[in-house]
């Protein structure tokens, strides 16, 4: 398999993480949708990564429908697979994939708008604090140091390189002191190898 996409986007490391944690061996090749679009637009039309290759030449165009394609081979499943832990992980994954995307959106409208549009930001901002409430809360109620199970599931990862995500592209916008149990979740699965070895620092696109 090939995984296509830089590791300071959250929906690529959540890929890649997970394809560690499934001992699946992968090639990464770190194409950028700016200075190698054209190379990522021959394999995604949408020209957006992640993209992962499957051995077949199949090309998966998103990050959730790459993981439950490869949970559906796993021996060890990152998703629960009975009811209700199931829904509830897909929930939090849900919400942590989410909040990437709103800090993505905010980034971009500040990045590549010489005016930006106060509305937009505003309810990016209303988005991503909300969000951040949600999953506080959700993560305050768990006991032990994961989701679901004994490791880091899916949901896990989505919340953990979300939250890493919005802290470096937008440094200030998280308030340590208001999410204690989300920045405690973080630092426990940051701390994990895999995380130390699938990530990559945030780079502004030019």
């Amino acid at each position: 398999m090939i995984l296509i996409g830089q590791y300071d986007s959250p929906f690529v490391r959540r890929v890649g993480i997970a394809l560690r944690l499934y001992g699946r061996a992968f090639e990464h090749r770190p194409w950028s949708v700016f200075g190698d679009g054209e190379k990522v637009r021959a394999l995604n039309p949408l020209m957006r990564v992640p993209v992962l290759v499957l051995e077949d030449g199949t090309a998966l165009l998103d990050s959730h429908m790459m993981l439950d394609h490869l949970d559906q081979t796993a021996e060890a499943p990152l998703f629960p697979r009975d009811e209700p832990a199931r829904h509830r992980a897909l929930r939090i994954a849900a919400l942590g994939c989410g909040l990437a995307e709103k800090g993505v959106s905010l980034f971009y409208e500040r990045r590549l708008h010489a005016v930006t549009s106060p509305v937009w930001e505003e309810r990016c901002r209303l988005q991503i604090a909300s969000v951040l409430d949600a999953l506080e809360a959700e993560r305050a109620a768990v006991a032990g140091p994961w989701w679901h199970g004994a490791g880091p599931g899916h949901a896990d990862i989505a919340v953990a390189c979300a939250l890493r995500f919005v802290a470096e592209a937008h440094p200030g916008l998280i308030a340590p002191s208001g999410h204690p149990a989300l920045q405690a979740h973080a630092a426990r699965a940051e701390a994990l190898p895999v995380f130390a070895e699938i990530a990559q620092p945030f780079i502004a696109p030019a």
